[in-house]
């Protein structure tokens, strides 16, 4: 007979090998991943191997139910993903309902569940849609509150840190913003955890360090997918996007050349060629022992936040603003100090990760009712956080990324009658800048 239980991430099994397992002499005991949970269980039930299941110690959930209704797509999603027996990813655009269909999901396997959010923010917003959608308490694991339910929010974080000891107390994993899951520290999720359910949720799927194939093994593959171009004018507002080129100051194109041909004379010096992302990142590692590529990088730098903070580009932005003086406007720039030039000097109301908590709300809640117009904002709006209703959004600078580009795109695509959304991007031209909005653009 052999006899199933958890320690520490590992399934370990005394009384006989089982498969997916090894040898443990320290242990006297075959252990296997705690992911390899499903697959053990079930392989051992097929083989009729007579086993004792000590490991699941799931806390006890009660019966769901909501009232929540899905679109077309997004019941053919959660359809999808049911198929592919509970595991899976669903790419749906911001602002298409993600949490819509997993919440449903939560509803019809009503099993004690852990939703993994990347930030304190979205920590919040899970637990109030839970407990509107249930009316249920939820217990929260982030943010040093250690509040164990049978339906519990987790940052990436808190999970990772308290895999050990909660690996084995939930049977559905739901994985918001699942692009973060093939991280090394956060893998250890989904590679600890028994759930034999997983529900990955993201608008973009895509990773530079080749996680997409990780995703898989962790979660399950993607089992429905669609784009904003799918979505837009039926489910998600019609929009346009929109690139102007605008040139440099004399002296901003003089002080740009002079910063970038440091940088480019130094990669010709050292015969470097910068042909993708992965090249760049291995420039940026060996910038750590020497002092002439740190140089260099932050020569690049300082050319490139030249390009991102043109003067021609506030003036274009203060011209939009004057053009619509009713609409909402979003305004996206890369780094902080930016943000609070353009905050400061056209009166906008600023958030960046270092805005408190009160005023982040207070903003967002203004910008709502419509006592404010505009937000500027580095990258907090980005992820996962709902933003209320606006019909622009400009680009005054940011990175090479294409999933930044649709998370800011998305920010601006839920529906309204007669609404249509523009995303209007600032170029600096004859510069880098031109390079990354193109990659950005895919």
């Amino acid at each position: 007979m052999i006899r199933l239980r958890y320690e520490r991430g590992w399934l370990l099994a005394k009384g006989g090998p089982i498969p997916f397992g090894e040898y443990d002499p320290a242990l006297d005991a075959y252990r296997a991943p705690g992911i390899r949970y499903r697959d053990v269980v079930r392989e051992l039930r097929e083989r009729g191997v007579e086993f004792v299941d000590e490991a699941l110690r799931p806390l006890v959930c009660p019966r769901l139910s909501s009232e929540l209704k899905l679109r077309d797509y997004q019941l053919e999603a959660l359809e999808a993903w049911r198929g592919a027996g509970c595991r899976g990813v669903i790419v749906l655009p911001t602002g298409a309902g993600k949490t819509v269909i997993a919440l449903k999901a939560m509803e019809e396997l009503s099993v004690s569940t852990l939703v993994v959010v990347p930030t304190l923010v979205l920590v919040e917003q899970w637990r109030e849609r839970i407990e509107d959608a249930f009316g249920v308490d939820v217990g929260v694991v982030a943010g040093g509150r250690e509040g164990v339910k049978p339906i519990t929010v987790s940052t990436y974080d808190s999970a990772s840190i308290r895999a050990g000891s909660l690996g084995n107390r939930f049977e559905l994993l739901v994985f918001d913003e699942v692009h973060h899951l093939p991280s090394p520290t956060y893998s250890r999720i989904a590679l600890c955890y028994l759930a034999p359910y997983r529900l990955g949720l993201t608008a973009t799927p895509e990773r530079s360090d080749g996680g997409h194939a990780a995703l898989m093994e962790l979660v399950g593959g993607v089992v429905y997918e669609l784009g904003v171009e799918d979505l837009a004018g039926v489910y998600l507002a019609p929009y346009t996007i929109e690139t102007v080129y605008l040139p440099l100051t004399r002296e901003e194109r003089k002080r740009y050349e002079e910063e970038f041909g440091e940088y480019a004379s130094f990669l010709e010096a050292r015969g470097i060629k910068i042909e993708s992302g992965e090249d760049y990142r291995r420039l940026v590692v060996r910038s750590g022992r020497d002092p002439e590529v740190r140089r260099a990088l932050r020569a690049r730098e300082k050319a490139l936040r030249i390009a991102y903070g043109s003067e021609v580009k506030l003036n274009y932005l203060r011209r939009l603003m004057r053009e619509h003086p009713d609409e909402k406007m979003l305004i996206f720039t890369r780094y902080n100090d930016l943000v609070y030039r353009i905050s400061r000097e056209m009166l906008i109301p600023a958030i960046t990760h270092r805005t408190p908590k009160a005023e982040r709300e207070e903003i967002l809640d203004g910008f709502r009712e419509g006592r404010y117009l505009r937000i500027v904002t580095s990258r907090v709006l980005e992820e996962g956080v709902d933003v209320p209703d606006a019909s622009i959004a400009v680009i005054i600078s940011g990175t090479g990324s294409s999933r930044e580009f649709i998370q800011r795109l998305g920010r601006i695509l839920r529906k309204r009658r007669g609404k249509r959304a523009r995303l209007i991007e600032l170029v600096s031209r004859g510069t880098a800048e031109i390079g990354m909005s193109r990659r950005r653009r895919g």
